[in-house]
C-alpha cells in the first residue's frame, strides 16, 4: 500500500488522529468508544428532519470549539508579528511549533 493512503486522518466522531493500519478497510473511529458514541447519535436522530451525517453540539462543545478556533487565530498572529518584527529563527520555531499543535487541537470537534 502506498504511503500516501497510510496517512493519519480525523477520526469521524471526536476528530482525534486515527492511526490506519494498512490492512482492510479504513478505520473511521480512533476507539471503540467513538464508534459506539457515533452509533448512538445516528440512531437517536433517526425519525427526526435532522440528517443523519449531521454535527450536533452541546452548547458546552460548540463555545469549546470557538475557543480552540480562537487560540489558532491569536497564534497565527503571533507568527505574522513576529515575522514582521524579523524575531530570531528559534522563536519563529517555537511560534509555529505552537501554532501546529493548536490547529491539530482544533480539528476536535467534541
Amino acid at each position: 500500500m502506498a504511503a500516501a493512503t497510510r496517512r493519519p486522518h480525523p477520526c469521524a466522531w471526536c476528530g482525534r488522529e486515527v492511526i490506519d493500519t494498512g490492512m482492510g478497510r479504513r478505520r473511521q473511529y480512533c476507539r471503540q468508544s467513538c464508534r459506539q458514541r457515533a452509533y448512538e447519535h445516528r440512531s437517536s436522530l433517526r425519525g427526526t428532519s435532522i440528517p443523519e451525517n449531521a454535527v450536533v453540539l452541546t452548547p458546552e462543545e460548540a463555545a469549546a470549539l470557538a475557543d480552540r478556533a480562537f487560540a489558532v487565530r491569536c497564534a497565527a498572529e503571533d507568527v505574522a508579528t513576529a515575522l514582521d518584527e524579523d524575531a530570531p529563527r528559534g522563536e519563529l520555531r517555537q511560534l509555529v511549533a505552537q501554532l501546529t499543535d493548536l490547529a491539530r487541537d482544533a480539528e476536535r470537534l467534541r
